[in-house]
């Protein structure tokens, strides 16, 4: 029954680093997107994305990275030391009962 249909292969998606992709979009602000596409082997919509990315950013996709990873860092601290105000609270409440 199923020996008609055509096996569908898995596209995998290629994964650029943020340092690729800031090079790409400098090669392309002095080549033009239209070459440096052809030349790296990428659709030219794709340097366009990333180039929208970075303006919408200000700042390097690797930069961006860097922020982004560092807001995680924080928040993962913050969430820490709240929990360790609220024990040191229940722990102050617990001796002001017990030395009355």
């Amino acid at each position: 029954m199923n020996e008609n249909k055509p096996k569908k292969e898995k596209i995998t998606r290629k994964k650029f680093s943020a340092q690729f992709k800031d090079q790409a979009l400098e090669r392309a602000e002095n080549e033009g997107a239209p070459q440096t596409a052809e030349d790296l082997g990428i659709p030219v919509s794709l340097l366009y994305s990333w180039r929208a990315k970075r303006r919408q950013g200000g700042q390097p996709l690797e930069q961006q990275k860097i922020q982004q990873a560092e807001m995680a860092r924080l928040k993962r601290e913050v969430d820490r030391l709240e929990q360790e105000v609220a024990f040191l609270k229940k722990v102050a409440t617990y001796f002001t009962k017990e030395s009355k």
